[in-house]
């Protein structure tokens, strides 16, 4: 993803570690310790990592990347997971490139995700868009209006 490419996203704006190698544009991933390829994706997912650090107060230590699990006998990976302190999964968030339209087909996708997870709050996001959704005693999600104070859940 060339630097004259990352468009900015519906997040504050933050500074990152980027560098070149062999060609290709690196980001440092301050949660994995690495440089990880800088593809719109991963663009979005480092906005909303910094956004749920800096913004939400949610120390880095409480975040997974790109977190392996089984679904129906399949391995997936989850983009993002917040966990509370007592380890339980809290938010699960799917993150798609900026051009990646949020269709009801990306929403079912976390929601079949979550099954397995049973986070409180699903998050899907191409950094322009947010769709965030609670799960309610019901077993319902309620779509919200904004970021929950997730601090206040940890």
């Amino acid at each position: 993803m060339d630097s004259t490419k990352r468009i900015a996203l519906n997040f504050p704006p933050y500074e990152f570690k980027t560098t070149i190698q062999n060609g290709s544009e690196f980001i440092f991933d301050r949660n994995r310790k690495k440089y990880v390829p800088l593809t719109p994706e991963e663009w979005v997912r480092q906005n909303l990592m910094s956004y749920l650090v800096e913004y939400q107060h949610i120390p880095i230590g409480l975040i997974g990347i790109e977190v392996s699990f089984t679904f129906n006998e399949v391995k997936h990976r989850a983009d993002l997971i917040v966990y509370s302190k007592n380890g339980l999964p809290l938010l699960l968030a799917e993150c798609k490139a900026p051009e990646v339209n949020i269709t009801n087909a990306v929403i079912e996708q976390v929601a079949r995700y979550n099954y397995t997870l049973n986070a409180e709050y699903m998050l899907v996001t191409n950094g322009l868009a947010h769709y965030i959704f609670r799960n309610t005693t019901k077993g319902e999600w309620d779509i919200l209006s904004d970021f929950p104070n997730l601090t206040e859940k940890l």
